[in-house]
């Protein structure tokens, strides 16, 4: 018998103890084509605040375009408000930063490395999050760099899946800005004139998970935790990275043993970091074992992070299903209950399985020694990627 919807709540909720909100509304943005014109409306648009945080900010027309776009607002006498990973936005040209603070755009370092203690230099944000007038908020997988621009016809255009959120679920991601933006000294900023419940013309309920750096299973650890363990259909991952905990990959297996049908998407032949590739390929075997199936994306990198469960429930944001989302870096996901938006990602993934090239059980068992060897000795660096 199908779970409701109801129920899929409320265990998630019993979990994280983090309430779902109600009247949000959701729109699925695919690909640079799709994602930067509305990031760049929404941030024209602004009348009184724009709130943008950031794990890559690099180079490209993108890249000029959006600091373009955040001078002209802050000269309007828009507050703006930037946080910029001090590893991550490490390549940002001295000329967009200077031309956004000269324009009156407030820009600060998130954990500046060469000031850090070495325990700490690690530990980044990674999250994306950009916020307008508080009424409209953007979260996913995006970075604003060349690499994302276009619509993912070749491997120089990134495949990414990013989302536009109205409604009170604005208010979580609106939290994750300010939790980074006072850990770089700054004051907690509040919009005392607005005095309005958020609203949206929309019926989406959804949950705003947002996690720190910890010793200990944190809320992402958490709801992956959840999610496999209550499906009872299907689960589809689409991520960037993955290299998760033994403790993960002994819930998928259990999923797929009482009847689950699980799918795991992952980057092929374009990737940006070939090594978290080849710790995660060590998992691989006993996943194929018990009939999860495992496909490379291979027309371009694949850098969306997003799963469905049961056709039912989404679960998307900046986490990948590595260990360094799950314990290392500051994240942000949310968790959507809404069967169109379900079948929305379940097309998209359907359209992505026609780039992709399974990874067969029995030529895995086969692979070379050279590859048997490295994905050994990626257990040395495995905690890190």
């Amino acid at each position: 018998m199908a779970m409701k919807e109801t129920t899929y709540k409320r265990l998630l909720e019993q979990s994280l103890g983090i309430p779902f909100t109600s009247g949000n509304k959701v729109e699925i943005l695919k690909n640079g084509i799709e994602i930067f014109p509305s990031m760049l409306e929404a941030i024209r648009n602004a009348k009184e605040r724009v709130e943008f945080l950031t794990y890559v900010y690099w180079s490209g027309d993108i890249a000029e375009e959006f600091a373009a776009a955040l001078s002209k607002k802050a000269q309007e006498g828009v507050e703006v408000y930037v946080i910029l990973d001090s590893f991550g936005c490490a390549s940002i040209s001295d000329e967009l930063i200077s031309m956004m603070e000269e324009s009156g755009v407030e820009i600060e370092w998130f954990r500046p490395v060469v000031r850090l203690k070495i325990w700490k230099s690690d530990n980044r944000t990674h999250r994306k999050v950009l916020i307008c007038d508080g009424d409209v908020a953007f979260t996913g997988g995006v970075g604003i760099a060349e690499e994302w621009e276009g619509d993912a016809r070749n491997e120089n255009e990134w495949r990414e899946t990013h989302f536009r959120i109205e409604g009170p679920a604005v208010y979580g991601l609106q939290a994750a800005f300010m939790e980074n933006w006072i850990e770089t000294g700054r004051p907690l900023q509040f919009d005392e004139e607005r005095d309005s419940e958020q609203a949206a013309d929309g019926a989406t309920q959804i949950q705003v998970i947002r996690t720190a750096a910890s010793v200990r299973w944190s809320d992402i650890v958490m709801l992956y935790h959840a999610i496999i363990t209550m499906a009872q259909k299907k689960i589809r991952i689409c991520t960037a990275y993955f290299n998760p905990d033994e403790t993960i990959i002994k819930l998928l297996k259990e999923a797929s043993a009482r009847g689950v049908e699980v799918e795991i998407m992952l980057p092929g032949k374009t990737t940006d970091q070939e090594i978290a590739r080849i710790a995660g390929n060590e998992t691989f075997e006993s996943l194929l074992e018990e009939e999860i199936s495992i496909w490379y994306y291979q027309k371009t990198m694949l850098h969306c992070k997003v799963i469905t469960i049961d056709g039912v429930l989404s679960c998307v944001g900046s986490a990948n299903f590595n260990h360094r989302s799950m314990l290392k870096d500051d994240e942000i996901n949310v968790v959507i209950l809404d069967k169109e938006i379900c079948i929305q990602l379940n097309a998209h993934f359907d359209e992505d399985l026609r780039h992709c090239e399974k990874v067969e059980k029995e030529r895995w068992k086969n692979r070379g020694l050279l590859k048997r060897s490295l994905e050994k000795a990626s257990r040395v660096i495995k905690k890190e990627v």
